[in-house]
């Protein structure tokens, strides 16, 4: 570290200090929004309110019905009586779904023809609608060929399935959203967090009146691009260490790859990012047009086109390309990689290409912009 550097690390350090609002903002704030995010975005759709009217009231009707809620994905909150209840239920949200088994159902069944039964679900939510309807498709099919299984070795004195179904999910057998949505909060949070607290920095110097002496300084601009970067790089790398430990305390979500390699790549994100606000504090007259800078160019796009909550793989072309311009893309690929797969490098190593590129292109452009302002 050259003599003229460190009193410009010590200076932003001491600045930091000061300012308990960058403070808070580089420490606590992270770990914050990830308990916020964290509980609030859930996908998980268990425990769905239930009503069924069971028209037939058989024993076969009641022991089909009793497979929705002995499933942790239903609950069953009001046996109806009259189908006129049913409306009311669902207006109310009171119920999320409604089950109707016809009259006809355990005789249809005893004759071996086809029983029908009637399932409303409340659609308003068209995700949550969608992931009911695929429960109730797969506890209606179980149970179906439960009864034909039972048929066919009634009638033959034995049955074999042609094809014994063992599904085994990888990397997140429990199929938990939370430890999907844990590494997108990470590049959500470090991406806001190192551009917002950088993007003050420079115009800070400019109403402080500081930016003339470092004029007449013999400061050259990529020392004072690192002297400012270096404080909030050591903080930000903290923040990401705290972020990992309240999601593996509180989610359950624990590192399966390299910690080596994590840092190295969530610290070529953080360089890339703190550059980003770097360039944003040259160009911004004030400290409030800066800091609505950063947050325009940051916060939406890493949440919608980073593939943080929505699959860009369905996304129009259009707007897929246009997510290639997003650092955080690349960061949440080899994030997933290394915390949730456990894999190496060679699985993402063009997305980590892609990184060092972003991070050589802000750095670059920063200095280039200081230096214009320096001189």
């Amino acid at each position: 570290m050259s003599i003229t550097l460190i009193p410009i690390v010590r200076k932003e350090f001491r600045q930091i200090r000061r300012d308990k609002r960058i403070l808070g903002v580089l420490l606590f704030i992270p770990a914050l929004m990830l308990l916020m995010f964290g509980y609030a975005l859930n996908f998980d759709v268990k425990h769905t309110s239930l009503a069924v009217y069971d028209e037939d009231m058989s024993r076969t009707s009641r022991e089909f019905a009793r497979q929705f809620w002995n499933s942790e994905f239903f609950d069953l909150k009001y046996y109806l009586k009259s189908k006129g209840e049913i409306n009311s239920l669902l207006d109310g949200e009171k119920v999320r779904i409604v089950l109707v088994i016809p009259s006809t159902f355990s005789k249809d069944l005893a004759r071996g023809q086809q029983a029908n039964v009637q399932v409303l679900v409340d659609g308003a939510n068209s995700f949550s609608a969608a992931t009911i309807i695929a429960y109730v498709n797969s506890i209606v099919q179980q149970y179906s060929l439960n009864v034909l299984a039972t048929a066919i070795q009634r009638s033959s004195g034995g049955v074999t399935v042609p094809i014994d179904f063992q599904p085994r999910v990888w990397y997140n057998p429990e199929l938990l959203s939370a430890r999907y949505l844990v590494p997108g909060l990470i590049a959500f949070i470090l991406m806001i967090v190192a551009v917002v607290s950088t993007s003050l920095s420079v115009v800070r110097e400019r109403e402080l009146g500081t930016m003339e002496q470092m004029m007449v300084s013999p400061i050259r601009p990529l020392e004072m691009i690192l002297g400012k970067t270096i404080p909030y790089m050591v903080i930000s790398l903290l923040a990401s260490a705290s972020i990992l430990a309240v999601g593996y305390l509180l989610f359950d979500v624990e590192i399966q790859g390299s910690l080596l390699l994590l840092f190295v790549v969530t610290f070529i994100f953080l360089l890339g990012s703190l550059g980003l606000g770097l360039l944003i504090s040259t160009v911004a007259e004030t400290q409030q047009v800066a800091f609505m800078i950063a947050a325009v160019s940051t916060m939406l796009p890493t949440f919608i086109l980073s593939g943080f909550v929505f699959p860009i793989r369905n996304m129009p072309i259009v707007i897929q390309a246009i997510t290639y311009l997003i650092p955080a893309r690349y960061f949440l690929v080899a994030l997933r990689s290394i915390i949730l797969k456990g894999v190496g490098v060679s699985a993402f190593w063009d997305q980590f290409l892609f990184l060092v590129l972003y991070a050589a292109l802000t750095i670059g452009a920063s200095s280039y912009r200081l230096r214009k302002l320096l001189y």
